[in-house]
């Protein structure tokens, strides 16, 4: 493989293991939201109990999400210096914003809202988990615009050998961004909503003790898989016009990359099909009786991360030649340095991000195991866990 081919197999490994971070991360603080709002307003120690333990694995997996983020940054600098030579006036705009505002800001508000419990008023507590759901989106919406500009640029200007930002609002309302942005909203939410029924149903087929706390979430993941999934489909299908018009050679290469957006397709389609036959079953409490569909929630809590992972091939893969599409060829922003560099970094950066990975699962795994605390203890997610 030549230098080119290496550093975009070490991008797509490396942007898939951060973007499975990121799911999990915006789909549990969605249902964090409502957990801890339904515990504020009525008082009911369940719901407390339900906004720790859920937050308990939030935390490790926000914690470890920003280690691979940060790691996935270094390769703007190590592999990809005509990109920052070309663009990056106008690229890395949103990309700053990203990190001094959105970033900065969430781990500040989690932080506080973390070692918050007990010692603030419950209002102020709830106020800062809704700033940190708030700041956590806007960091998707300013990677968004960052990747919407590569896919359909726009608000630049041309000066020289270089580009420039000339229109900062043409960028956030960038066809390419914005109807990607729902799409990825409801992706996160469809994941967050599959792993809490998910990790319920574990408990059901372990016959814990602890009925009444997984029965209302896993209720809560089925509901909320069931109105996220035919959104998130139609929010897909909604790119296709966006596609067709701004990028038809996406579409005339389907035959090589169709097979990501088909599992994709499936997917969605499967996780809708379910929930909503799940629905009934919540009445009385009849899927927790009957063992078989617990299983499958058991085993599906992979496939929507899976299917993440085929809709960004088939966005990154589609744009090819280009990385900012019609303007810079792949091969044109590929840092001139030789393939065994490139390929020494990926090595080390994949060993790093899988060792990341396993790490993260097998926090989460213990969190899920142990289940809840009995009562609530005065003590952060983050020290119960670690």
């Amino acid at each position: 493989m030549n230098a080119v081919d290496l550093a975009r197999l070490q991008f797509a490994l490396t942007t898939s293991f951060h973007f499975l971070f990121v799911l999990l991360t915006l789909g549990l603080v969605t249902l964090l939201v409502v957990m801890q709002t339904r515990f504020t307003i009525t008082g009911a120690p369940v719901h407390e109990r339900m906004t720790r333990f859920w937050g308990r694995i939030y935390v490790i997996n926000y914690a470890l999400g920003i280690v691979t983020g940060i790691v996935m940054e270094f390769q703007f600098g190590l592999n990809w210096s005509g990109l920052a030579t070309y663009a990056g006036d106008v690229f890395g705009a949103p990309l700053a914003l990203e990190t001094l505002i959105a970033f900065f800001l969430e781990s500040t508000f989690l932080g506080l809202w973390i070692f918050g419990w007990g010692k603030l008023h419950r209002w102020l507590h709830l106020a800062l988990l809704y700033l940190t759901a708030l700041t956590a989106f806007a960091s998707a919406f300013w990677i968004m615009a960052a990747n919407g500009f590569l896919q359909h640029p726009v608000g630049y200007r041309v000066d020289g050998n270089v580009l420039r930002l000339d229109d900062f609002g043409a960028l956030l309302t960038n066809p390419a961004f914005t109807s990607a942005l729902v799409h990825v909203v409801f992706a996160a939410i469809t994941a967050g909503g599959v792993f809490l029924t998910g990790v319920s149903a574990y408990h059901f087929i372990k016959r814990t003790p602890e009925a009444d706390f997984f029965r209302r979430s896993l209720r809560m993941g089925v509901v909320t898989t069931a109105l996220a999934t035919p959104a998130l489909i139609g929010a897909g299908f909604a790119q296709f016009p966006v596609i067709e018009r701004y990028q038809p050679g996406k579409s005339d290469a389907a035959q090589w990359i169709g097979a990501p957006l088909g599992f994709m397709i499936l997917i969605g389609m499967g996780l809708t099909l379910i929930s909503w036959l799940t629905l009934p079953l919540l009445i009385r409490d009849a899927v927790i009786r009957m063992r078989f569909p617990l299983y499958l929630m058991v085993i599906g809590i992979p496939f929507p991360f899976a299917a993440a992972v085929f809709g960004w091939m088939f966005r990154e893969i589609g744009r090819q030649p280009w990385l900012v599409y019609g303007l810079l060829r792949t091969e044109d922003a590929v840092s001139h340095v030789d393939a065994s560099q490139i390929l020494l970094s990926l090595v080390v950066f994949t060993t790093l991000f899988v060792l990341l990975a396993c790490v993260d699962w097998a926090l989460i795994a213990r969190a899920v195991r142990r289940g809840p605390d009995v009562a609530p203890a005065p003590v952060s997610p983050l020290v119960v866990t670690l």
